[in-house]
């Protein structure tokens, strides 16, 4: 029951906060119109609204309706895989939780717009550039998250069991002969 909650508060936190953020940005930007929030930072982090109607990046924007499908796809996915972990798993229901919050932000933005609202602009000049919404970067730092859990996991169990190994051979009587 504690993943499940774990679950449903960062996934509240997550879409709750991208679609609040998205709505001031819809509200207070025009389409392509950029604001240094910290002149300090810019030109590397700026507000920049802008619709994205691929997938991350802009790639393949023609391809809204497949990722629409497969964001539905995953959540389900994510929901099958919290079922396995075990019950004392802390970090994957929290982390799992962003992703979904976050893949639900950007569904709900193709639902009611047809496209994915975007204005955290970050770049690097003559580099990259990116404009992304914390839908994203739950989405992200979620599946760190998830990587990171499960490497723990998988080092923890090996530890655990090369310890009995090892108390055993000490355990062992040297060959006296």
């Amino acid at each position: 029951m504690r993943k499940w909650m774990m679950l449903a508060g960062s996934f509240a936190l997550a879409a709750i906060l991208d679609q609040i953020t998205k709505s001031w940005a819809l509200s207070n930007l025009m389409l392509y119109e950029s604001i240094q929030p910290l002149p300090a930072l810019a030109p590397f982090f700026q507000l920049t609204r802008s619709s994205n109607t691929g997938a991350a990046f802009g790639l393949l924007p023609m391809a809204g309706d497949v990722f629409l499908i497969l964001a539905l796809c995953i959540v389900a996915a994510l929901l099958w895989y919290l079922r396995s972990l075990p019950a004392e798993s802390r970090l994957a229901p929290f982390a799992i939780g962003l992703v979904i919050g976050g893949a639900v932000g950007n569904i709900i933005d193709r639902l009611q717009h047809g496209h994915v609202v975007d204005f955290i602009h970050y770049q690097i000049p003559n580099l990259i550039s990116n404009v992304s919404n914390l839908a994203d970067h739950a989405i992200v730092l979620g599946v760190m998250l998830i990587f990171a859990e499960s490497l723990w996991r998988e080092r923890s169990g090996r530890e655990a069991q090369s310890a009995p190994r090892a108390m055993d051979q000490a355990r062992e009587p040297e060959d006296a002969t």
